[in-house]
């Protein structure tokens, strides 16, 4: 079984920073893109960045030039740098992954818990 589990989550003040990470672990022969996505109260789930296998990043609009998604093969670990965060930031932020096991040659996605991060002054 493949779990993902973030973390580095918490409590920062308007224009503070974080880091946070998400492990993989569990029988992977590979990983695809990895993905950040963020939930807040009240709303619905909505994405916030991608890197792909190749290195290949993406990001929503309302997070472009604050957060920077990278990610560590060796570790097969994903992170998320957010900066200049604002109280609209304030989420769950969950990450996902298209896996490939060793039990089969196709590839699911798979999801972590999230962590939480609360912006305010």
């Amino acid at each position: 079984q493949v779990q993902l589990v973030e973390s580095g989550g918490g409590l920062v003040q308007p224009g503070g920073s974080l880091r946070l990470s998400c492990a993989a672990s569990g029988n992977i022969r590979s990983i695809n893109s990895m993905d950040w996505y963020r939930q807040a109260p009240g709303k619905q789930r909505e994405f916030v960045a991608t890197v792909t296998g190749d290195g290949v990043t993406n990001y929503a609009d309302s997070v472009k030039g604050r957060f920077t998604i990278s990610r560590d093969n060796a570790k097969n670990t994903a992170y998320l740098q957010v900066n200049s965060l604002k109280p609209e930031d304030t989420a769950v932020y969950s990450c996902s992954a298209t896996i490939r096991t060793y039990s089969g040659p196709l590839y699911g996605r798979y999801w972590g818990q999230g962590t939480q991060v609360t912006v305010s002054s």
